[in-house]
C-alpha cells in the first residue's frame, strides 16, 4: 500500500489559536507525545518569530531523533538561517519555506507581480538547497490562485530544489471535489511533479478541513498537515486523529498505510487538551468523551448484542481506556518512578524527588489516584513560577450566603519581595481576582473562566483555565488543585506569568497561518 506521511503543526499553526502560548517545557513535552504517537514531521515553531520559538524549536530538533522537526521560514533569508540554527542538530533537518500566490495576496500584501512572486520563491529555494537535505515548499493561499500559475511556481521551485510542495487551502475555502482536482491538475501539468511529494494543509473554516484531507489522498497527496484535537488559527486545522483514524477504518477504499500509533491519540488529545486549555467537545469525533456514548435504546440494544451494529470504532483502538487505580498512598518511589516512565514523562531525578512528594501529600488527600492524577502532577509541576514571574504562597477566603466575599492573598513578586493584599468581590472568584490585581498594580481584565473535574468523585483534581488581557496582551493559563478556589488562583496568576516572560522575549508578530 501507498504510505502516507504525516505532519503535524500542533507546536506553529495550532499554539497561534488566540489565547495559547506554550512554554518551552510545554512545547517540549508535545513533542515527544508526538514522537511516540508516530508522527512522520513535527513543525516545531517559527524559528525567526522570537527567541522563545527559536530555542523551543533548537530544544525539540536536538531531543526527537525518531521522526523529522521542521520550522517555518518566509522566503528571506534572515528567517532561513534562523530555521538552519535552530534545526541543525536534528536527525532530519527540514525547512518549510513558503510565499503567498493568489492574486488577492500578490497585489494586497506582497505588492509584487507574478514573475516577482517567482523569482523570490526560487531564490528562497535555491539558498536554503545550501543547508537543507529537505525543502518544503508551500503555496499559500493556493487554493485561491489562477492553476496555469501556480502549475509555472510549482514547477520553478521543484527544480530550485524543492522535495515536497505544499497546497494549503489557507482561507478554508475550498471543497473536497475541487480541492481533488487540483491536485489533478499539478499532476498533469507540472513535467517534473513526479521529483516530490504532494502535501495537502487544510483549514475549517467551512467545516471541511478533514474531508478536504482525505480528498486530497485520493487524487495523490502523500504527506497530509494539520493539528492534534483541530486546534489552530480562527476555527482551526484538520483534525489528525480523525484523518488517521478514517484511513484505518477505511483502509478498504483509501489504500493507504501510516506510521500513527492509533493507541496513543487520546493520550495526545488529552496532553493537547491540557496544555492548550483548549477543552475538547464532548461530541468530538475520536476524543469526545461522547464518541463511544449510546443513549438511543436502540442503539443500546444493537451494541448489547453485536458492538459493530452501531460502534465501527473500538474505544481501546484509540487508547481510551478505563481509568483505574494505579497507585496507592503505600506505593514506593520505584513505582512511581516507572509510573511516570510508562505515561511518557523523562524527568531529572530532581523533578522525579519533588513529584513524589506532591503525590504522598495528594495521596493522603485523595482516596484513589488515577493515572490522570499522575499526570496532573506534573502539569502542576510545569505551572510554578520562573525567576521574574509571581509565585503564589498563602490564600484565605471568607464566604457565607449572608457576608460578603473577602479574599486574602500573599504573593511572592516577580522580584522576590512578599505581597500581600485583600479585596471582597461579588463572590468568591471575583473577590481573589480582585485581591491578585491589587497585589500585581497592574490592569488585567479577565476574558473567560472555566473549570472542569480532573476525573469522576468528589476528591477529583479542579482543573481551571483563564483568558486575561494584560495591557494588550491577551494570554491563557491554567492551575490544577484539589480546591476549586485554589485552582483559580493558580490559573490567573499563570496567564499574568505567561505575559510577563512573553514581553521580556520580545516576541515579533510574524505568526502566519499557511
Amino acid at each position: 500500500m501507498k504510505k502516507v506521511n504525516f505532519f503535524d503543526t500542533t507546536l506553529r499553526d495550532g499554539e497561534q489559536s488566540a489565547g495559547v502560548n506554550l512554554n518551552r517545557k510545554e512545547k517540549l513535552e508535545i513533542a515527544k507525545q508526538l514522537e511516540r504517537l508516530g508522527m512522520d514531521i513535527i513543525e516545531a515553531g517559527f524559528p525567526a518569530s522570537s527567541k522563545g520559538d527559536f530555542y523551543s524549536v533548537q530544544e525539540i530538533a536536538k531531543t526527537v531523533r525518531n521522526c523529522s522537526v521542521t520550522g517555518l521560514a518566509r522566503s528571506v533569508k534572515h528567517d532561513i538561517d534562523a530555521a538552519w540554527e535552530a534545526l541543525k542538530d536534528g536527525s532530519e533537518p527540514r525547512l518549510h519555506v513558503f510565499i503567498a500566490t493568489s492574486p488577492i495576496h500578490r497585489q494586497y500584501k506582497l505588492k509584487m507581480t507574478e514573475d516577482e512572486v517567482i523569482e523570490n520563491a526560487v531564490q528562497a529555494v535555491q539558498y536554503a538547497a545550501k543547508f537543507f537535505p529537505v525543502i518544503q515548499w508551500s503555496a499559500e493561499d493556493a487554493c485561491r490562485t489562477e492553476l496555469p500559475y501556480l502549475a509555472k511556481i510549482v514547477e520553478k521551485v521543484i527544480e530550485a530544489g524543492a522535495n515536497v510542495i505544499n497546497i494549503p487551502d489557507t482561507v478554508g475555502y475550498i471543497n473536497p471535489i475541487e480541492y481533488g482536482k487540483i491536485f489533478e491538475y499539478l499532476k498533469n501539468n507540472v513535467k517534473n511533479i513526479d521529483k516530490v511529494i504532494l502535501s495537502a494543509h487544510c483549514h475549517d473554516d467551512l467545516g471541511m478541513a478533514v474531508a478536504n484531507s482525505l480528498s486530497a489522498i485520493e487524487h495523490g497527496a502523500g504527506q497530509i498537515e494539520g493539528t492534534i484535537n483541530g486546534i489552530g488559527e480562527r476555527a482551526g486545522n484538520a483534525a489528525l486523529e480523525e484523518v488517521a483514524v478514517a484511513l484505518h477504518i477505511r483502509k478498504d477504499h483509501y489504500k493507504v498505510e501510516t506510521n500513527i500509533r492509533l493507541e496513543e491519540i487520546k493520550r495526545t488529545s488529552d496532553l493537547v487538551s491540557k496544555l492548550t486549555g483548549m477543552i475538547v467537545p464532548p461530541n468530538k469525533a475520536i476524543v469526545g468523551n461522547n464518541a463511544f456514548a449510546h443513549e438511543s435504546g436502540i442503539h443500546q440494544d444493537g451494541v448489547l448484542k453485536e458492538k459493530t451494529t452501531y460502534e465501527i470504532i473500538s474505544p481501546q483502538l484509540v487508547g481510551v481506556q478505563t481509568n483505574s487505580l494505579v497507585l496507592g498512598k503505600h506505593s514506593g518511589r520505584h513505582a512511581f518512578r516507572v509510573k511516570l516512565k510508562e505515561l511518557g514523562f523523562s524527568l531529572e531525578d530532581e523533578a522525579i524527588n519533588r513529584l513524589f512528594e506532591e503525590f504522598k501529600l495528594l495521596s493522603e488527600k485523595k482516596k484513589e489516584l488515577t493515572e490522570d492524577d499522575l499526570v496532573a502532577l506534573v502539569l502542576e509541576e510545569q505551572l510554578k513560577g520562573e525567576d521574574g514571574t509571581y509565585e503564589l504562597i498563602s490564600l484565605q477566603v471568607n464566604y457565607g450566603t449572608e457576608g460578603v466575599p473577602t479574599a486574602t492573598v500573599t504573593l511572592k513578586g516577580h522580584d522576590g519581595s512578599i505581597l500581600q493584599e485583600a479585596a471582597t468581590g461579588n463572590g468568591s472568584v471575583e473577590a481573589i481576582y480582585n485581591t491578585l490585581e491589587r497585589c500585581m498594580k497592574q490592569s488585567i481584565t479577565l476574558l473567560d473562566y472555566r473549570i472542569q473535574s480532573n476525573s469522576s468523585g468528589r476528591d477529583a483534581l479542579a482543573q481551571v483555565y483563564v483568558k486575561v488581557r494584560v495591557d494588550d496582551l491577551e494570554m491563557g493559563g491554567r492551575g490544577i488543585a484539589q480546591d476549586v478556589l485554589a485552582a483559580s488562583a493558580k490559573a490567573y496568576i499563570n496567564a499574568v506569568n505567561r505575559a510577563i516572560l512573553l514581553k521580556y522575549t520580545s516576541k515579533e508578530n510574524l505568526q502566519t497561518t499557511i
